[in-house]
């Protein structure tokens, strides 16, 4: 008997902790209720950084060097990134004005649909930090796997908090004018590579780690769901730009040229696909 419950002690412990993230994001996402569009915005980042102290908490006790570093990495990516734009919305009027046009208020919402995308959005977020927990509760060893995410991972962070403060600071000085600057020379989105950097390395870090259907069924959609999100993100940031400076040679010349979110990949447009949400 002893022998037959071995392997099923990790599996149900592993999903009682996912619950947990989920819990984690739940809780936190839950100012979406104030504010519609915080579920996906300052939600996004504050739970993620909720669900790194967590996972920190466990990696401590665990002893674990790996999903220590990455939980570390996901409460710097999460305050930043919430950080980030909680002072954008309180000083942009114009981020403000972009937010009504683009993205539901949700006063007319009923309260079952704010639900349904409060758990949806919580769902994602636990999803996204996965192979950081699964690597932790199966005790994977440290491999090329784990340093390549890690790294990956760190890049990521690193180019979006530059994208995000190149722009920032230009839009200062050239509140009418593109941004064609910095790591914007690389691609259009660069904000938008970093967050799929970011989560590529998360799953990267997970690929020799995760075991079982649901673990890897989790991990991969939580990959896919906000990769088809950023590219979802640059085909309304491309459509807004050409709506703004499409009768600029400039921004043409500068948008034939370079990538809209993939370097060195002649990809300029995604205007076309519908199928794209972001």
């Amino acid at each position: 008997m002893t022998a037959c419950r071995q392997p099923i002690k990790p599996s149900y412990s592993c999903c009682m902790e996912f619950v947990l993230l989920f819990g984690v994001a739940a809780l936190v996402s839950a100012i979406g209720f104030r504010r519609f569009v915080w579920f996906i915005s300052l939600g996004y980042g504050f739970s993620v950084a909720a669900i790194g102290l967590m996972l920190t908490v466990m990696s401590l006790d665990a002893r674990a060097p790996v999903p220590l570093a990455m939980s570390v990495l996901l409460i710097v990516y999460g305050c930043r990134l919430g950080g980030y734009l909680m002072v954008r919305e309180r000083r942009s009027a114009a981020y403000r004005e972009t937010m009504r046009n683009e993205i539901k208020d949700g006063s007319g919402t009923p309260l079952p649909v704010k639900a349904v995308v409060w758990l949806s959005c919580a769902l994602l977020y636990a999803c996204e930090t996965s192979p950081i927990l699964f690597r932790l509760t199966n005790h994977a060893p440290v491999d090329a796997a784990a340093v390549a995410g890690i790294i990956v991972m760190g890049t990521g962070i690193v180019l979006e908090s530059a994208a995000d403060h190149t722009k920032n600071r230009y839009k200062q000085a050239h509140p009418h004018r593109f941004c064609d600057v910095g790591v914007f020379r690389l691609v259009r989105c660069p904000n938008y590579l970093g967050e799929v950097l970011t989560w590529t390395g998360v799953y990267v870090s997970g690929l020799t780690a995760m075991q079982g259907v649901w673990q890897w069924l989790a991990a991969t959609a939580g990959w896919l769901c906000i990769v088809w999100i950023m590219f979802g993100g640059a085909r309304r940031l491309e459509i807004r730009q050409n709506k703004n400076y499409g009768d600029d040679p400039e921004y043409q010349e500068y948008a034939s040229r370079t990538p809209i979110l993939i370097p060195f990949i002649p990809l300029y447009s995604v205007a076309k696909y519908r199928w794209l949400v972001g």
